[in-house]
């Protein structure tokens, strides 16, 4: 595999005084910063935004580690609330109910709850105005309902429903200050009884069809929504994770099948409980209403009246979000994870070309390409950073053993049990794959590996990028493919970071790689984004109890990177019992969205409003400095 030689660099690396650190060198800057939310941004801009006064990629200090119930951010910044669960999205909705007797029609008109990725869609024409798609992953009863417990009626099902999915808003720069727009036109909800169409290979398989759709492309929804993906074309990904979770039986002798198993469902739910007042959650009754989920959806949040997509090309799984590149050949490329223990790493790469000049031709751009999985080497067994190679292996039907023979009839059957299609050319299971993001400045693609308790059993081999037994910690695999090319099918692989506790584990591989240390301590590793100076923004999602092996680590954070010298400063710690998770920023990277997910999940928090007695809501914070600067410099 032909890399970059040490000393080869591109214009805008000497810009930005790269370094570099490993196997990864600093590829040539190529189509892969196109798709990362339009033109790159002017030189003189971009100097401004890596802290050219400073000499410093990462210009504020690290802060401490945190417990309290509220954001904890580094001298001269400052955060404010954008939109929480339950706000009106229309001056005529229903206001926020606290007491959680509010009514399902209710919660379809206002923010959803549980926030996760989201992007930012500058509005063409006006500097000061944008739309923010976020997902809204799923919904705490303990909060949601005023009895707290599972649904009791088909009404709380659909209350539920209504608190999942995607919320768009229009957001207005105001005084500097960007704020929520309640009444735009454009603001929506895309939720769990929304219609949607099914799309590209799959679509009208007989396993897709049901009695309410008999054609096998329409479906009601889409829910547990994780992360996400932004296009180059304007549209909107997000990606359906913990679907399975959502399903269950009323048949105390239901058998299921291996597709079934393989990809979670139990009789009981996941402590959902939808199946046991809507029929169409009973794999009893409607066995092939589970496999109308675990896909990719495109939404166009510029016309609200449109009906969003499921692109089937992209396979079924727990998809956690949907990174966006482009080859040397004008194709675009979609990097996804499967987040569950011992599930696999994807590629997509599209038959045609994006059109630059024409959005609207895209639209369809997702529905026709080639799959493709991750197959890891063992590595070099480096104990701080190890590295080594990979190829990308082919799913499509007749190839790579991929027959009936294997249990596959059709291109269709591969993608909708794309897990099993993995696990038949061998790919490598990988320790929870979350988000992936691609480097704006050489292509390079990060992936968090979050945690995995289970490796080193159930036939999960130690070693290569997963390099632990009993993974609790995480790590963040990094790749280059192969002539700095989306399309390539080999690529070199090594380590960012392996997460862990130095203090409580020094000199074992439980402390983490060397750029670890008692001041930056995290795990879980979840959420990732780049901004446009290539600073690596990782956001994490784990154990917050602040002892044992996680003493010292606080509330969950966002923790802020350089890519060439791999150094890790703690930037935000948020709110008691919350998740890290979605980020955005202004096209001037002077404002920063972050999501507060579920605080107080398990009580102790009444964030953000405080409130005596209150109600904890996930929210969507805006974070800006108060020299007005840029964010991270």
């Amino acid at each position: 595999m032909k890399l970059l030689e040490e000393n080869q660099s591109t214009d805008l690396e000497s810009m930005v005084g790269l370094t570099r650190r490993g196997f990864i060198g600093a590829g040539a800057l190529c189509g892969a910063a196109m798709f990362l939310g339009g033109n790159l941004l002017s030189r003189s801009v971009l100097a401004d935004s890596v802290g050219a006064a400073t000499g410093s990629l990462i210009g504020f200090p690290g802060i401490a580690s945190a417990t309290t119930d509220q954001i904890t951010l580094p001298a001269g910044y400052r955060s404010t609330v954008l939109i929480s669960w339950g706000q009106p999205l229309h001056a005529d909705s229903p206001a926020f109910d606290p007491s959680g007797k509010g009514t399902a029609q209710a919660q379809e008109l206002q923010f959803g709850d549980n926030n996760d990725g989201m992007s930012l869609f500058p509005i063409p024409g006006h500097d000061d105005r944008a739309l923010l798609a976020i997902n809204n992953e799923y919904t705490n009863y303990r909060y949601l309902f005023d009895h707290g417990k599972e649904p009791q009626s088909a009404e709380e099902v659909r209350k539920a429903l209504a608190a999942e999915g995607v919320s768009v808003i229009e957001i207005q720069r105001r005084n500097g200050q960007w704020q929520f727009v309640q009444g735009s036109s454009y603001n929506r909800r895309v939720h769990g009884n929304t219609p949607i169409t099914l799309s590209g290979p799959a679509a009208g398989h007989d396993w897709l069809k049901t009695d309410a759709d008999q054609t096998g492309t329409r479906v009601l929804g889409t829910f547990q929504n994780c992360a996400n993906g932004k296009t180059p074309w304007g549209t909107y990904l997000t990606c359906e994770e913990n679907f399975t979770d959502c399903f269950g039986s009323t048949d105390p002798q239901q058998k299921f099948d291996a597709g079934l198993k393989r990809y979670g469902v139990v009789a009981a739910s996941k402590e959902i409980g939808w199946h046991i007042h809507d029929p169409r959650f009973d794999v009893a009754r409607n066995p092939n209403e589970v496999n109308r989920f675990g896909w990719v959806v495109e939404i166009d949040p510029f016309d609200p009246k449109s009906t969003p997509v499921k692109r089937t090309a992209l396979g079924r799984f727990k998809h956690e979000n949907a990174a966006l590149a482009q080859t040397k050949g004008g194709r675009a490329v979609v990097y996804m994870g499967d987040d569950e223990r011992g599930e696999f790493i994807y590629k997509f790469i599209s038959r045609g070309k994006i059109n630059h000049d024409d959005p609207k031709a895209n639209r369809n751009l997702l529905d026709q390409g080639t799959l493709y999985v991750a197959q890891f080497d063992a590595g070099d067994g480096n104990p701080d950073h190890p590295k080594g190679t990979g190829q990308w292996i082919e799913l499509t039907h007749g190839k790579n053993g991929l027959d009936a023979q294997a249990g596959f009839n059709s291109q269709a059957e591969v993608l909708i049990h794309a897990r099993m299609a993995a696990s038949v050319v061998n790919a490598t299971r990988m320790d929870r794959p979350e988000w992936i993001v691609v480097s704006p400045k050489d292509g390079q693609v990060y992936c968090t590996l979050t945690n995995n308790a289970k490796r080193g059993e159930d036939g999960q081999p130690v070693g290569g990028p997963n390099p632990r037994a009993k993974n609790q910690y995480g790590q963040i695999l990094r790749w280059r493919e192969a002539d700095d090319n989306a399309s390539a099918m080999e690529f070199e692989w090594d380590l960012f970071v392996v997460a862990g506790n130095p203090t409580v584990h020094a000199g074992t591989p439980q402390g983490g790689s060397s750029n670890i240390n008692p001041q930056n301590i995290f795990n879980s590793p979840d959420g990732l984004s780049f901004d446009a100076a290539g600073r690596l923004w990782i956001q994490t999602d784990g154990d917050s109890s602040n002892k044992g092996d996680f003493a010292g680590m606080g509330n969950n954070q966002m923790l802020c990177a350089d890519p060439a010298s791999g150094e890790i400063r703690r930037f935000l710690v948020g709110p008691i019992g919350c998740e890290v998770t979605g980020i955005s920023f202004a096209p001037d990277y002077k404002t920063l969205f972050v999501g507060i997910q579920h605080p107080g999940e398990n009580g102790g928090s009444t964030f953000p409003d405080h409130l005596p007695n209150g109600k904890p809501r996930s929210s969507v914070m805006v974070i800006t400095r108060e020299d007005g600067g840029v964010i991270g410099t």
